[in-house]
C-alpha cells in the first residue's frame, strides 16, 4: 500500500474538518447464531467494528454480500440501507426494534439462538456539512478495512480497543473520547481508502497522492482569494503550464480555476451557515472582486441567492434536492475520472 503523506497544508485535513464530523456508539452487541437486523436508508452514516467472530453485510438483493471477520471495520458514508447478520436466512430484525430490547441495566444487547457468537461495536457518524462537503460524493457505498490489511495494524487495533472498551465500559469523559475515537477512525479510514485506490482514481481525494498536484490543490486551499492564474500555479509547483494544466484536469476532473471556484463557493456556504459576516465581507474572504460578482457566481452554482440561502439554512428548510446539487458542485466534470 503506497502511503499516505499530508501536504504542507493538509487539504485532506481541512477539508474533512468542514464535515464537522460528530460520532456516536449506538449499541454494543453479543449476537449468537442466527441473527440479523436491518437499517433503512437514512442521513446518517453508519460503522461496525466485528470484535469477535464474522458477520455478513449486505446492501442490495442484486450486490454480493460482503464478509466479515474479527477485528474488521466498515464504514456506510452515505446512509445507504443494509442488512448485517450472520450469512443465514434468518428473518431481519429492524435496528429500532432491537435497540427498543435493550435492558436499562446492561449496555450489551443480546440477539440470537445457540450458534456461533459475535460480538459487535456499532455506532453512526453525523456530518454537520455534508451536502456541500466534496469528499462524500467520491466515497463508495462501503469502506471495508480489514484487520490484517498492511499498514492498518499500527493504528486499527488500538483505536478500536480502545473505543470497545470505553464503549462497553463508560466513565467519566466517555461520551467526549468516545466522539474523537470515532472521528480518528473515519478520517484513518479515508486515508486507507485513499491509499487503496489506482493511480488516477478517486477522484480529486487520488490527486492528492501526486506530489506537485497536491502542492497546487493546497496553494488553492492556503489561499483561495488570491487571484491565481494557471501559469503562476504551474510555476510554484515546479511544471510548466500546459503539462500542469493537462494533468490537474486528468488527475481532479477539472481544471485549476473551475476547482478553485467549486472550492470558494463551497466554503462561502460554510461562511453563510456560522459567521455574522454580510455578504460583501464573505465575498472579499473568498476571492470575489465584489459582492455582486459573487452572489452571481453563488445563484449560478446553487440555483439561489446567497442570502436566500443563509436564511434557509438557518431556517432548516433547504431541500433534500437542493443539498444533492450543492454536493454535485465538487462533481468531476462529464467524462473526466472519478
Amino acid at each position: 500500500m503506497n502511503a499516505f503523506r499530508a501536504t504542507e497544508t493538509d487539504v485532506l485535513s481541512e477539508v474533512l474538518h468542514a464535515f464537522r464530523l460528530r460520532g456516536q456508539v449506538f449499541c454494543v452487541c453479543e449476537f449468537s447464531a442466527p441473527w440479523s437486523f436491518r437499517v433503512p436508508a437514512g442521513d446518517l452514516a453508519h460503522f461496525h467494528i466485528i470484535e469477535r467472530g464474522s458477520a455478513t453485510l449486505r446492501i442490495s438483493r442484486e450486490q454480493n454480500p460482503i464478509p466479515l471477520d474479527t477485528g474488521d471495520l466498515v464504514i456506510l458514508p452515505h446512509g445507504t440501507g443494509y442488512t448485517l447478520g450472520d450469512g443465514s436466512r434468518q428473518t431481519s430484525i429492524p435496528l429500532q426494534e432491537l435497540l427498543a430490547r435493550r435492558s436499562l441495566q446492561s449496555s450489551v444487547l443480546r440477539l440470537g439462538g445457540d450458534g456461533a457468537p459475535s460480538h459487535l461495536i456499532c455506532g453512526a457518524f453525523h456530518f454537520e456539512n455534508a451536502a456541500e462537503n466534496p469528499i462524500l460524493l467520491l466515497l463508495p457505498q462501503v469502506i471495508r478495512i480489514r484487520a490484517g490489511a498492511p499498514g492498518m495494524v499500527e493504528w486499527l487495533k488500538p483505536t478500536l480497543d480502545l473505543l470497545a472498551n470505553e464503549a462497553r465500559r463508560p466513565g467519566q469523559g466517555s461520551g467526549a473520547l468516545v466522539a474523537r475515537l470515532t472521528e480518528i477512525i473515519f478520517v484513518q479510514s479515508v486515508r486507507a481508502w485513499i491509499a487503496e485506490q489506482p493511480i488516477g482514481d478517486a477522484g480529486w481525494l487520488g490527486a492528492l497522492r501526486d506530489r506537485q498536484i497536491a502542492a497546487a490543490l493546497a496553494l488553492l486551499h492556503q489561499t483561495p482569494a488570491h487571484a491565481w492564474r494557471v501559469g503562476e500555479l504551474a510555476r510554484k509547483v515546479g511544471m510548466s503550464r500546459s503539462p500542469f494544466a493537462a494533468r490537474f484536469r486528468t488527475l481532479v476532473g477539472a481544471p485549476p480555476l473551475e476547482y478553485l471556484s467549486r472550492w470558494r463557493l463551497h466554503l462561502s456556504t460554510t461562511l453563510l451557515r456560522n459567521e455574522q459576516l454580510t455578504l460583501g465581507a464573505i465575498a472579499e474572504r473568498v476571492g470575489y472582486e465584489s459582492e455582486t460578482a459573487f452572489s452571481k457566481a453563488f445563484k449560478r452554482r446553487f440555483g439561489v441567492a446567497p442570502g436566500v440561502y443563509r436564511r434557509r439554512m438557518r431556517g432548516g428548510s433547504i431541500s433534500t434536492s437542493r443539498q444533492r446539487q450543492e454536493r454535485l458542485a465538487f462533481a468531476p466534470a462529464a467524462g473526466a475520472r472519478a
